[in-house]
C-alpha cells in the first residue's frame, strides 16, 4: 500500500506541473480522430490523421520514442522525434506523460522496417492524466475479485474480457434485430411493483415515500406484458432487468437480464419453433456458426431433443401428477432428497427438477414438456390430460436457458390458481395481483409466452462458465472501504 500512496503522490506531483506549465490536464473534448481498424483500412502513406487512447507501452530511444496507444477497437503505434517536435515539447512529454494516461496526437502515417502502422507525430495532447498504477506490466489482472469489482481494469488489462462483452452487446443487439424483423414491438413496463408477481421468487422491497406505499422490484414482467395484450398488442417483447432476492452463484445474480416475449394467438409449440430459430440465429449472428463448446462440451444448435418431465419423475421417484404434495414429499424423501423445513414449495421441487435435468442437458439444447399443471399458475393444461401443462424449459450446456407456455387466459382459472397458491404461503399471507385478474375478465386472447435468460445465453456462447463473467458489475459482498 505504501508503494500506491508514493506512486500517486508521484503522479501528483508531475500534474500540479503540468498545470503549473499551463496545460489542461482534463480537457473537454478531442474530436475528428481515427480508430485503429479506420487507420488500417485507409492508409496512405503520408495521410495527416488524429489518434487517441490510453498510453499502454513507452520506448524511449535518445531524441527518439515509441509508443503504443491502446483505442476502443485495438492498439495504435506513434513515434515522436525531437526534431520535428521540438526540443522543449519532447522532454515535456518524456518528463510528464506516463503509462496509463490518455492522449491524443496528430501526424502522418508511415509504416516502420517491420511493416507496423505508425504515425508520426506532429503534436500531442494530454487528454487525461492517470494518477493511479495501472494493472501491473499489461500482463493481464489474475486476483478475480478485483476483476469483478474493478471491472474497469479487468477491460484495461484483459483483452479477452473486452471480447466476451462486445459478444454479449451483440446478443443483445440480434435478439432485438430477431423479433423486430417478425413485426414485434419492443415495450417497457415497469420495473416498481406493488406486488411481486409473473414468477416464483423472492423480491426485494423499497419503499416510495411520496405515495407512502412499500414496492418490490420486479421478480419479472410476465403480468404486465400480458396486460398489453389484453390492450391489443399482439406481438411484443421486452428485454429486461429483473430481480431475486437470493443466493448468489456461478449461474446466479441478484440481478439479471432477461427477454420476455409475447405472441397473440400462439401456443407453446410455436413458441418451441420461435425459440430454437432465435437462438440459431443468435449464435450465427454473433459467432458465425450453430456448433460451439462449452466447458468441453460440443453443443449443437441444429440437434434439439425433448424430455417428458412427468416420464422423468415417475421412473426416478415414481411421483404421479395425481399425487399430493405430502406424496411428493415422502416419494422424495425416499429417495434421500434434502427438503428445506420440511415443506416443499414450487421453488424447492424446479431446483431438483434443474438437477435431475442438468446432466441430461450437457450437451445439445433439451425441451423439457409435461409440466405437471401444479407447477405452473400461469400456463394453460392440456386440454387431453388437464394435470399436465402446456409448458417447456429449455436446458443447454447443463444450465436452464428459457421458460414457456401458453398463457393461460381463463380469468376464473387463474382466479382459483392464485387462490391456492395464496392459501399455500406462510399464513396465507401472499398477495395476488386482483388488476390482472380484472383484465383477464376483459378478454386476452390465446398467447404463447416465452421468458429467456440472456446471461445466460451470452455465458453459453462466450464459453464462461461463470455469470459474473458476462455481467459487467455483479454483485459482491460488500468491500472494506480503503480510500488510500
Amino acid at each position: 500500500m505504501d508503494e500506491i500512496k508514493e506512486f500517486i503522490k508521484q503522479r501528483s506531483d508531475k500534474l500540479d506541473k503540468i498545470r503549473q506549465a499551463g496545460v489542461t490536464p482534463y480537457p473537454t473534448k478531442f474530436s475528428d480522430f481515427l480508430s485503429a481498424k479506420e487507420l488500417a483500412a485507409s492508409y496512405q502513406e503520408g495521410k495527416k490523421v488524429r489518434v487517441c487512447g490510453r498510453l499502454t507501452a513507452f520506448r524511449a530511444h535518445g531524441k527518439s520514442i515509441f509508443c503504443d496507444i491502446k483505442g476502443e477497437d485495438g492498439k495504435i503505434q506513434i513515434y515522436l522525434n525531437q526534431d520535428v517536435l521540438g526540443a522543449e515539447k519532447f522532454k515535456f512529454f518524456k518528463d510528464f506523460i506516463d503509462i496509463g494516461d490518455i492522449i491524443g496526437a496528430d501526424g502522418e502515417l508511415f509504416k516502420t522496417r517491420t511493416g507496423e502502422l505508425t504515425i508520426k507525430v506532429t503534436e500531442y495532447h494530454l487528454l487525461s492524466k492517470a494518477l493511479r498504477p495501472m494493472p501491473e506490466k499489461w500482463h493481464g489482472l489474475k486476483d478475480v475479485e478485483i476483476r469483478y469489482r474493478k471491472r474497469y481494469l479487468d477491460l484495461i488489462a484483459n483483452e479477452d474480457v473486452k471480447k466476451i462483452f462486445c459478444a454479449r452487446i451483440k446478443t443483445i443487439t440480434k435478439i432485438r434485430e430477431f423479433f423486430d424483423s417478425r413485426g414485434y414491438l419492443e415495450v417497457e413496463t415497469p420495473i416498481m411493483h406493488p406486488i411481486p408477481g409473473g414468477a416464483a421468487g423472492k423480491p426485494f422491497k423499497t419503499h416510495h415515500e411520496a405515495l407512502g406505499v412499500d414496492l418490490y422490484l420486479r421478480i419479472a414482467p410476465e403480468l404486465y406484458l400480458k396486460r398489453l395484450l389484453v390492450g391489443g398488442f399482439e406481438k411484443i417483447y421486452e428485454i429486461n432487468r429483473s430481480f431475486r432476492n437470493e443466493g448468489i452463484s456461478t449461474r446466479h445474480n441478484p440481478e439479471f437480464t432477461m427477454m420476455e416475449s409475447y405472441t397473440a394467438y400462439a401456443n407453446y409449440e410455436d413458441v418451441m419453433k420461435l425459440t430454437e430459430d432465435l437462438i440459431r440465429f443468435v449464435a450465427k449472428e454473433v459467432l458465425g456458426k450453430e456448433e460451439i463448446e462449452y466447458q468441453g462440451k460440443v453443443i449443437d444448435f441444429k440437434k434439439w431433443e425433448r424430455i417428458s418431465f412427468a416420464e422423468l419423475m415417475k421412473d426416478t421417484f415414481g411421483i404421479l401428477p395425481t399425487d399430493s404434495e405430502k406424496v411428493w414429499l415422502k416419494k422424495l424423501k425416499d429417495k434421500d432428497i434434502k427438503i428445506e423445513s420440511g415443506e416443499l414449495s414450487r421453488t424447492q421441487l424446479l431446483n431438483i427438477i434443474a438437477e435431475l435435468i442438468e446432466p441430461k442437458a450437457e450437451s445439445n439444447p433439451v425441451f423439457i414438456t409435461d409440466m405437471f399443471t401444479e407447477l405452473c399458475p400461469l400456463a394453460k393444461a392440456n386440454k387431453d390430460n388437464p394435470l399436465i401443462s402446456e409448458r417447456f424449459e429449455l436446458f443447454v450446456g447443463g444450465m436452464e436457458i428459457a421458460n414457456a407456455y401458453s398463457e393461460l387466459n381463463d380469468p376464473i382459472e387463474q382466479r382459483k390458481r392464485f387462490e391456492v397458491e395464496k392459501k399455500a404461503s406462510a399464513a396465507g399471507k401472499r398477495e395476488f395481483d386482483e388488476d390482472f385478474v380484472q383484465a383477464l375478465e376483459y378478454g386476452m386472447p390465446p398467447a404463447g409466452g416465452l421468458g429467456l435468460g440472456v446471461d445466460r445465453l451470452v455465458m453459453l456462447l462466450t464459453n464462461s462458465a461463470s455469470i459474473r463473467e458476462v455481467i459487467f458489475f455483479p454483485q459482491l459482498r460488500p468491500e472494506k472501504q480503503n480510500t488510500e
